[in-house]
């Protein structure tokens, strides 16, 4: 076993046994996936200086794990993230995802079903290290009557409470992208609020743009600079397009429409979104990104599961911008946020981005 396993299962296990008598909302089922997948996750590690030494791992493989020492090492010395055991060991899950998420909304809601977790509270997802757990968790909400969607993830954080490593799942994206995903994975080590999807991912997605910003400029390279400008532009412009269109589906989950007369205009609204990311995505320079996400029926929960990415971005941007790009006092000052309770915090990040109209 590698070094650490015996109490960090040992911990893994334990929850596993508790939480359904602590009258958590997860079944022993899904908790023992969840030890299984982890098991399986550092079974495969090993230290990156150990694949770079290995005869037998292709060179193309070794030069990217060199860029990610230094980019791990950026992430602390230029961006105060937490310098620590993870994205220093590399694992090859033989996957294209290491998790699967489900998320999953009512039929006339925006808003997604929350899964509780001891340690983590509750998210607006659960995770699967096998799709067809995914599946089959997705297909009996569906059941139900809920609006279902699933998604790929390539990295997950455990949130400092262990090791996280690079994976083959990332580990080929372009330079600047998993620089992003690194230093987003170790935001939530440094800030992470109980029970508040949005916030933590919105402030990791925050740190990652900035971080990724500063490693590019540290190269000095104006065409990497420029890609990356031009990617964060594409993806904002993606997630107002949500937002926008996800506002016009709450404002009519909250009317006395009749519900045949508000599944209708929810079809509507649905394919009028379809429609006007035909119309930017014309601007984006042959970019299709998201071409695939648009590829079958929209619903609730797919809309959902970019907002809880993108819904205080602005606001973590603009909070920057006034500590003066100041990390540390971003930090600082994202802690003090994280400390109020919930409707106090959301009242001040609405206060830091002026409200646009239509919005």
């Amino acid at each position: 076993m590698i070094r650490g396993d015996v109490s960090r299962i040992g911990n893994l296990a334990v929850a596993a046994c508790l939480v359904p008598l602590l009258g958590g909302c997860a079944s022993v089922d899904y908790y023992w996936q969840s030890v299984s997948g982890q098991m399986d996750l550092w079974s495969r590690e090993r230290p990156i200086e150990d694949v770079m030494a290995d005869p037998a791992s292709p060179q193309a493989l070794k030069d990217r794990l060199a860029r990610v020492l230094e980019i791990r090492a950026f992430a602390s010395s230029e961006l105060g993230l937490p310098d620590n055991a993870s994205y220093r060991r590399y694992a090859d899950l033989g996957r294209p995802f290491v998790v699967w998420n489900v998320f999953a909304a009512p039929e006339f809601s925006t808003q997604p079903i929350a899964s509780c977790f001891p340690f983590a509270g509750c998210v607006s997802y659960r995770g699967f290290f096998a799709r067809k757990d995914a599946e089959r968790h997705a297909a009996a909400l569906a059941g139900e009557g809920h609006d279902v969607y699933i998604g790929g993830v390539p990295a997950y954080s455990t949130l400092g409470w262990f090791a996280d490593p690079v994976l083959n799942t990332f580990i080929h994206y372009p330079e600047a992208e998993i620089a992003r995903l690194i230093f987003h994975e170790l935001a939530h080590q440094v800030v992470y609020v109980r029970d508040d999807t949005a916030f933590n991912e919105s402030f990791a997605v925050a740190v990652e743009q900035e971080g990724v910003r500063r490693w590019i400029a540290r190269g000095g390279d104006a065409a990497r600079r420029d890609e990356f400008e031009r990617g964060r532009r594409i993806r904002a412009e993606f997630a107002g397009l949500i937002q926008k269109h996800r506002a016009r589906l709450d404002a009519l989950y909250r009317s006395r429409l009749a519900p045949d007369a508000m599944r209708s205009r929810k079809r509507q609204i649905l394919a009028e979104l379809v429609s006007e990311y035909q119309s930017i995505r014309a601007g984006w320079g042959g970019y299709s990104g998201y071409d695939n996400w648009f590829a079958g029926p929209l619903n609730n929960a797919q809309l959902a599961s970019v907002a809880v990415y993108s819904q205080w971005v602005a606001s973590f941007e603009a909070l920057l911008a006034r500590e003066s790009a100041d990390l540390a006092r971003f930090y600082a000052a994202v802690k003090a946020l994280a400390a109020l309770p919930r409707e106090e915090r959301e009242t001040q990040l609405r206060a830091l981005v002026p409200r646009k109209a239509g919005i």
